[in-house]
C-alpha cells in the first residue's frame, strides 16, 4: 500500500502543477487585453481551452485513480478518470484514460481470458488517501501472491452497491461490468436501444457511452455536441456531476419540456390531453390548421388606387395559393411567392387598363413602365394588408395557441380534452410548437438583409479607413518613392471586405450553448433515458435534432406511465429507422435487493403479467418491505422517516406519494425538500412517482400504494438500496397484501 500512496501523492502533485499552468494560462490571456480582433480570437480560444481543462482537472480529482493493470509483458498501466502525462521529454502516460483501449482488460478480463493481463489492482481512494486495494491474479501459472487478492471478486462493486447513496449519482468507472462496457464502446453509429428493469444500471452505462464517444469522436462529437434527454428536472439534477466527474461539460441536458427554444413547459395537462396531443394525428391536425391559415376572399377585395381601384378576388387568390403550395416550401417561406402572385396579378389589371389601346392594338406600355407599376403594387398599403389577411406571417406559439383554442381538426371528445384558452405551454405542446416551426418555416430574409446591410457598412468604414491609411503614407513617402518602389501600404494587403470580415465579432459560445439556442441544431449523438414515455410527437421532435439517426436509448417499457408514451421500441422506430436498430437488455439488477425486487415483482404479475421476469438482484439484504395500515397517514410517515433517520448515519430517505398527498406530507414533514427540482442532497425528499424516475434512495416510504397505477407503483418500490415501507389507509393492490400468517409492520 505504501508504494500506491506514493504513487497517488506524486499523482496529485503532478495534477497541482497541470492545474496551475492551466490558470496561470487563462489569467495571462484575461490580462492581454486582445488588442487586434486576431488577438482577441487567441485570448478567446485560448481562455475556453484551459478553462476546459480546469474543469476536467476539478471534477476528475477525486478518485483519480483507481486501478492498475499488470500485464505479462512487463507493461504497467494505472487507470483513472482522465489520462495524465508526465512531465518529461516523452511525454509519457502517468495515468491512462479508463477510455483507451489498453484499459478495456481493467474491465473485461478473466481467468479464462486474462487478455494479457497477470494482475488487476482495485485502489481505493479517500480524498488523496488509499484506504484499500483488492488484487485479482488473472495468470493462472503466476506463483505469486500479493497478499491483497479478496475471496469476493465482485467485493470493490458490492462495497460500492451498499454505500450510502448522496443524492447525487456517480461514475462507475471503478465498477464497470463487462456487458457495460460493450454497450459503452458500442459504434456510434445508429440506434442502440438498451433495456433494462430497475437498477440494472442502464442510466448510468448511458452517461458513460456518452463519455466514450466524446473521448473516441472528440473532433466530429466536441464540434455538433450530445444531446441528452432526461425526464424531469430532479432527474437532470440527480446525474448532472456524473460527466464532469468524468472530464466532459461540453453536453447539453434538457427535458422534454426544454426543447423548444425560448419556450420552458410549467404547465401540465390531464392525461387525456396528453395522450391526444402525444398522438401521431396531431402531425396531420396542425398541418390542416396551416392549410386554412392560406384563405381565399370571401368576397371581392377592392383596393383603392391612383389610376383606379383594384380587384382580388377568389379566382387571383387561388391561383396566387397555387402557386405558393406548388413551391412545396413552409408557410411563412411559400408566403412570397404567393405574395409576387398577386402583385403579378394586380398589376396586370393597371397594365391592361392604362396601356390599353383605343383602336384595339398591342398595349402601349413597355416592360419598363409594367416594372414601375409592379413597384408601386408591391409599396401599396392596402396592398400588403389584403396579402396579410390572406396568407398572414406566423410563429409557432401562435399558430399553436390559435389550434389548441379551436382544435377543428380533431375529433369531437379529443377536442374538448385538448382545448385551452391561454395558460402555461405545457411538455406536450413542446412539440406541437416544433412541428409547427418546421410546417411555417423561417422567413429571415428580413434578418439577412439587415446583415448584408451591417456588412456594407462596415465594409465602406473599412475602405474609408484604407482610404485615411493610403493617403497618409503618400504624403509621408512622397519625397522618398519613385517608380520602383517597394514601400507596402495597408490597402496593397487587405481590402476593405477582408478588413471588415476581421472585426466581426466570432461567436465563442460552446457547441452545447449554441445548440441550446438552436431549434434547426442538428446534434452528434442524442441519448434518451426513460425512452419508452416518449409521445409519437416528441419522437419526430427528437429525429428532427439528429437527422444521421446517431441515438442511444434507454428505458423499460414495463415502467411506461405516461399516457402518450410509445412503449413498444418497434413502434417508435419503425417509422424512422425501420428494423434498423439493435436491442440490447441488461438483467442483472445492481440496485434493488432481492427482498424488495421479488415484492415489486408479485405486483405486476398480479395485475395481469403472470409471466413478469424481473431482472436478477445479485445482493440480498435480509431487510424484508413492511406494510403498515393506519388512519393518520402523514403522521404514520413522519414517524418512520424519523425513525428511518436513526437508524442510518448518512444516507437519503425517500417519501413517494401521490402528487393529491403532498400538501398534508409536508405539513407532517416540514423539513424534506419536494417541489419541480427538490434538492435530493438533501436526508428526506417528497416525490411523486413519476419525479422518482431513474432515482435510487437508501430508504423509501411510499405512501396510499392503492391510489398509484401499477406502473407508478413498480416504479416507486423500486428505488430502494436498502429498506422499503408501505403506509397506507386504503386497502393494499394484489400482490402487495401482507403475508399470511401475520400483519407486518413498521421495523
Amino acid at each position: 500500500m505504501r508504494h500506491e500512496q506514493q504513487f497517488i501523492d506524486n499523482l496529485h502533485t503532478r495534477l497541482t502543477e497541470l492545474r496551475a499552468q492551466a490558470e496561470a494560462g487563462v489569467s495571462a490571456a484575461l490580462a492581454s487585453g486582445g488588442g487586434t480582433f486576431q488577438a482577441r480570437l487567441e485570448r478567446d480560444v485560448l481562455v475556453a481551452e484551459r478553462s476546459g481543462l480546469l474543469a476536467a482537472f476539478n471534477a476528475g480529482e477525486n478518485g483519480l485513480c483507481f486501478g492498475r493493470l499488470a500485464f505479462r509483458d512487463g507493461r504497467d498501466h494505472h487507470i483513472g478518470r482522465i489520462g495524465i502525462r508526465r512531465d518529461d521529454a516523452d511525454r509519457t502516460p502517468l495515468v491512462v484514460d479508463w477510455r483507451a483501449d489498453v484499459a478495456r482488460p481493467f474491465y473485461l478480463a478473466t481467468g479464462h481470458t486474462p487478455m494479457g493481463l497477470r494482475r488487476r489492482r482495485h485502489i481505493s481512494t479517500e480524498g488523496h488517501r488509499v484506504t484499500a486495494l483488492h488484487d485479482e491474479i488473472l495468470d493462472l501459472t503466476d506463483p505469486e501472491r500479493t497478499g491483497l487478492e479478496g475471496s469476493d471478486a465482485d467485493a470493490v462493486l458490492l462495497a460500492s452497491l451498499d454505500a450510502a447513496r448522496t443524492g447525487r449519482m456517480h461514475d462507475i468507472v471503478q465498477t464497470i461490468q463487462a456487458e457495460q462496457d460493450r454497450i459503452i464502446r458500442a459504434p456510434h453509429r445508429g440506434v442502440l436501444v438498451v433495456e433494462g428493469g430497475p437498477g440494472t444500471g442502464k442510466t448510468v452505462v448511458a452517461l458513460h457511452r456518452a463519455a466514450y464517444l466524446l473521448y473516441a469522436h472528440r473532433e466530429q462529437l466536441a464540434r455538433r455536441a450530445v444531446l441528452i434527454v432526461g425526464p424531469n428536472p430532479a432527474f437532470l439534477g440527480y446525474i448532472g456531476e456524473v460527466l464532469p466527474s468524468l472530464g466532459e461539460t461540453g453536453v447539453l441536458l434538457a427535458t422534454p419540456g426544454e426543447l423548444f427554444p425560448g419556450v420552458t413547459a410549467t404547465g401540465t395537462d390531464t392525461p387525456r390531453a396528453a395522450r391526444v396531443k402525444g398522438s401521431a394525428v396531431m402531425a396531420d391536425a396542425l398541418a390542416a390548421y396551416v392549410r386554412d391559415r392560406q384563405t381565399l376572399p370571401d368576397a371581392e377585395l377592392v383596393i383603392p388606387h391612383d389610376d383606379g381601384d383594384l380587384v382580388l378576388d377568389a379566382v387571383i387568390a387561388r391561383a396566387a395559393r397555387d402557386r405558393a403550395r406548388a413551391t412545396r416550401l413552409p408557410h411563412n417561406l411559400a408566403r412570397p411567392h404567393f405574395a409576387f402572385a398577386v402583385i403579378d396579378a394586380l398589376t396586370a389589371q393597371l397594365v391592361e387598363r392604362i396601356g390599353a389601346d383605343p383602336l384595339g392594338g398591342p398595349n402601349l406600355l413597355g416592360p419598363d413602365d409594367a416594372a414601375q407599376l409592379g413597384k408601386a403594387v408591391a409599396a401599396s398599403r392596402e396592398v400588403r394588408s389584403a396579402i396579410d389577411e390572406l396568407w398572414p406571417l406566423l410563429n409557432a406559439q401562435q399558430l399553436v395557441a390559435g389550434f389548441l383554442a379551436d382544435p377543428v381538426h380533431l375529433p369531437g371528445p379529443d377536442a374538448d380534452a385538448v382545448r385551452r384558452d391561454g395558460g402555461p405551454w405545457t411538455p406536450a405542446d413542446v412539440p406541437l410548437l416544433d412541428e409547427a416551426a418546421e410546417l411555417l418555416g423561417e422567413d429571415d430574409s428580413a434578418a439577412r438583409a439587415a446583415a448584408e446591410a451591417a456588412r456594407q457598412e462596415r465594409i465602406a468604414y473599412a475602405q474609408g479607413v484604407l482610404d485615411m491609411s493610403y493617403g497618409s503614407r503618400t504624403q509621408e513617402f512622397e519625397d522618398l518613392a519613385d517608380d520602383d518602389s517597394e514601400v507596402l501600404a495597408a490597402h496593397d494587403v487587405v481590402d476593405a471586405e477582408r478588413l471588415a470580415e476581421r472585426q466581426e465579432e466570432a461567436d465563442h459560445r460552446s457547441a452545447a450553448e449554441r445548440a441550446a439556442a438552436d431549434r434547426t441544431w442538428a446534434f452528434g449523438h442524442v441519448i434518451v433515458d426513460e425512452a419508452q414515455e416518449l409521445s409519437a410527437m416528441m419522437w419526430r421532435l427528437l429525429m428532427r435534432r439528429c437527422p444521421t439517426r446517431s441515438m442511444t436509448l434507454v428505458g423499460d417499457p414495463a415502467q411506461t406511465a405516461e399516457p402518450g408514451g410509445c412503449g413498444s421500441w418497434a413502434a417508435a422506430l419503425a417509422p424512422y429507422v425501420g428494423d434498423r436498430w439493435e436491442h440490447i437488455r441488461l438483467d442483472v439488477n445492481y440496485r434493488t435487493p432481492a427482498e424488495i425486487m421479488e415484492v415489486a415483482a408479485e405486483v405486476v404479475r398480479a395485475s395481469g403479467d403472470p409471466g413478469f421476469h424481473p431482472p436478477r438482484s445479485i445482493r440480498s439484504t435480509g431487510a424484508r418491505p413492511w406494510t403498515l395500515r393506519t388512519d393518520d397517514v402523514p403522521r404514520a410517515i413522519a414517524g418512520a422517516v424519523a425513525e428511518a433517520l436513526a437508524g442510518q448515519e448518512d444516507g437519503r430517505t425517500a417519501v413517494i406519494a401521490p402528487r393529491a398527498l403532498h400538501g398534508a406530507l409536508l405539513a407532517a414533514l416540514p423539513d424534506a425538500s419536494s417541489g419541480a427540482a427538490p434538492d435530493l442532497t438533501r436526508p428526506v425528499v417528497l416525490l411523486d412517482p413519476r419525479q422518482a424516475k431513474g432515482l435510487e434512495f437508501d430508504t423509501v416510504i411510499v405512501a396510499e400504494p392503492g391510489q398509484l397505477g401499477t406502473s407508478d407503483l413498480y416504479v416507486a418500490l423500486t428505488r430502494a438500496t436498502q429498506r422499503l415501507g408501505v403506509v397506507h389507509s386504503e386497502a393494499l393492490p394484489a400482490g402487495l397484501e401482507p403475508a399470511p400468517g401475520g400483519v407486518p409492520t413498521a421495523a
